[in-house]
Order: structure tokens, then C-alpha cells, then sequence
């Protein structure tokens, strides 16, 4: 009998060891998140940082490194709570094409001049004082 009572008393330890690590493992795969590249019309490091700013308050999305020499946002988010058109969107109303997508018009005015598409800069404001290229 009390053979039988270890038995059980090990096949529940066995089952709850299992449930935990499982878990463990399902939270550490969350954490990687799913990767989305977005390209982005940002032109300096003032860009830079305001975009990726902008990501750490964005829900979901976990971690962002926008590229300046190609002008590519990579991120990593949760899809369960958000979506690569919400993240877009997100870049869209701080000023920023987002691939397809054009930025919002009035955030875009707000942009310093070095921040704006070369073709819409004005021609006395090319420079960008806080340039970290």
C-alpha cells in the first residue's frame, strides 16, 4: 500500500514538473515574438530615435532598431495584441511613411525639416543639428 502511494505521489510530481516547464517554455517562445520589417521614409537620428520611442509605447511590440542606411524598422511584437497595420498606423501618426502606408499630414508638418523626404525639405533648413548618422 504504501508502494502504491509513492507511485502516485511520483506520477504527480512527474505531471506537475511537466505542466511547468511547458509553460516556462511557452512564455520564453512569447517573448521572441514575431519579427516585421517595415520599411520607413525616416531620415536621420532624431528619426531614429523618435520612431523607436514611439515603438516602446506601442502595446505588443517588445523591441524595435530602425536601420538608417536602409531606413528599416525591425521589430518584434506580440501578434495576440497588436498587428503589423496597427504598428504601421502607429507610424503613420508620429509622421513616418510606414511601406505602403503615407504618414498623417499633420504630424508629418511637425517633423523638423532634417526629419522630412529631401524632396519636401526646406531650402534654407537641410541640416539636421541633432544628426547621428
Amino acid at each position: 500500500m504504501i508502494k502504491n502511494q509513492m507511485m502516485k505521489l511520483s506520477g504527480i510530481s512527474l505531471l506537475v514538473m511537466l505542466m511547468f516547464s511547458t509553460i516556462t517554455l511557452a512564455q520564453a517562445q512569447n517573448k521572441k515574438g514575431t519579427e516585421l520589417k517595415i520599411k520607413t521614409s525616416a531620415q536621420c537620428g532624431m528619426c531614429k530615435d523618435r520612431i523607436e520611442k514611439a515603438m516602446a509605447y506601442e502595446k505588443g511590440v517588445f523591441e524595435s532598431d530602425l536601420n538608417l542606411e536602409d531606413k528599416t524598422l525591425t521589430l518584434r511584437y506580440n501578434p495576440k495584441k497588436t498587428s503589423p497595420e496597427k504598428i504601421r498606423k502607429a507610424l503613420n501618426d508620429v509622421g513616418y511613411d510606414a511601406d505602403d502606408t503615407k504618414a498623417d499630414q499633420k504630424a508629418y508638418s511637425k517633423l523638423p525639416d532634417c526629419c522630412k523626404k529631401p524632396e519636401d525639405r526646406h531650402q534654407h533648413g537641410e541640416g539636421c543639428s541633432h544628426d547621428k548618422h
